[in-house]
């Protein structure tokens, strides 16, 4: 097969990795890619969120089969538009994606099926939302209804914070027009999972755990973040805990929307909050996570590509997957300043012997090749520095050693991945 995986990031090199080494594999190529990926795959100049362009080149090029990493092109229905050409697509259509695409549609889904959430409230005027968290009080979550790169939720402690995201969002359109409408909900405590499952229209196959760390800074502080580590599996995640994440979201939400008339095939990714009364959903989203993506190909131990052939064609009911047993952590290096202001331009140096160690792999987000060769970052999240282990705090310890290896003086990066399995002995 001709493959095309469309994106640039981290989750794209750790698809195109796991990819190029299926044997159904003939010509892979990735649309823009980054200069990881460009050693997986062809990289072709061609913006993820260029529809037009996109379907150009994969009607060009005969390609079979495309896979379609970030969420903005499939809520502006490449997947659609690729389908109606005859050429198969692993993602949703415009009308499943608005899973993601709306926090206010995905909250009212939930309230008329039954899936178990936060209770919430939609609003488009300021006054009316102050007024909302007045009578529910703090803290309390403030969330932009559309796409905000993993940036339009706050999580206000106090009325006042309340009160200056919604400011922000719906008066000064901070997001603008993914912010024309905010999601105000209730709080809930416990602890966060990312939970994953190939979904075909009708049968959904779960695959790995993970659990992502959003905020900026070590101890969960600071402003959140598109994502700064990840570890699999979250221990959180027991047997128990899987069957009723199963039982009582992704299934009832696959029935959902099918019976909505948006049937879906690609993978749902559920937010998870585990609390003392069981799963509640966060949010869903329509795609891999970034970093999940990268922890879950190092543990996969089956071929990645037939089962988001059978996740498009249907075929899932009677599918199943392998998982190595080892733990993956991955960090990532990111631009001092991101997620807010930083530099573009400056080099990396150091990636062999990082990679020279026992385990590691080192997948790239914001890189590009300057013309002589030099490694350079080009965006906020620029590098997932992952390991495998035979345990969470194995892989944690080699990871954060690769790290060290790095000279990229102008990066940072949390120190505190993972800590929640360390601290529990897991």
């Amino acid at each position: 097969m001709k493959i095309l995986v469309v994106g640039s990031g981290g989750r794209e090199h750790a698809l195109c990795w796991s990819i190029a080494a299926s044997p159904l594999c003939d010509k892979l190529y990735c649309a823009p890619g980054n200069a990881g990926i460009a050693e997986e795959a062809e990289c072709v100049p061609i913006p993820a969120d260029d529809i037009r362009g996109l379907v150009a080149f994969a009607v060009g090029n005969a390609i079979d089969f495309v896979v379609v990493g970030p969420e903005a092109p499939l809520v502006a229905g490449l997947a659609d538009r690729l389908e109606a050409e005859g050429i198969r697509t692993f993602g949703p259509s415009a009308d499943a994606a608005i899973l993601e695409g709306s926090k206010a549609f995905m909250k009212d889904l939930c309230f008329r099926y039954g899936i178990p959430t936060a209770a919430y409230g939609r609003f488009t005027n300021v006054g009316a939302a102050k007024e909302f968290v007045r009578q529910r009080g703090a803290p309390i979550v403030i969330k932009a209804d559309g796409l905000a790169a993993g940036k339009g939720v706050v999580i206000a402690r106090t009325v006042e914070e309340a009160d200056a995201a919604i400011d922000a969002m719906l008066a000064e359109h901070r997001f603008g027009a993914a912010s024309d409408e905010i999601v105000v909900e209730e709080f809930l405590a416990g602890e966060e999972a990312s939970f994953f499952a190939l979904v075909d229209g009708e049968t959904a196959l779960p695959l790995a755990s993970a659990q992502d760390h959003k905020a900026v800074g070590d101890g969960d502080t600071g402003p959140n973040t598109g994502g700064m580590g990840a570890y699999s599996p979250a221990p959180v995640m027991t047997d128990e805990m899987t069957e009723r994440v199963m039982r009582e979201i992704v299934e009832p939400t696959v029935r959902a929307m099918k019976e909505e008339g948006r049937p879906f095939r690609g993978v749902l990714f559920a937010g998870l909050m585990i609390t003392a009364e069981g799963p509640r959903l966060l949010e869903f989203n329509v795609r891999f996570g970034d970093p999940e993506c990268q922890v879950l190909c190092l543990r996969l131990m089956s071929d990645l590509l037939p089962a988001l052939v059978a996740a498009r064609d249907g075929e899932l009911a009677h599918f199943q997957l392998r998982w190595r047993p080892e733990a993956a952590v991955t960090v990532v290096l990111a631009s001092k300043g991101y997620p807010g202001d930083y530099v573009k331009g400056t080099e990396i140096r150091g990636l062999d012997q990082a990679r020279a160690l026992d385990g590691v792999t080192i997948f790239h987000a914001g890189t590009a090749r300057a013309e002589d060769g030099r490694l350079l970052a080009t965006g906020g999240r620029v590098l997932n520095v992952c390991a495998t282990g035979a345990t969470i705090a194995e892989a944690r310890q080699r990871a954060y050693e690769a790290v060290d290896r790095i000279d990229w003086p102008e990066g940072f990066c949390r120190r505190d991945i993972a800590w929640r399995a360390v601290k529990s002995g897991r």
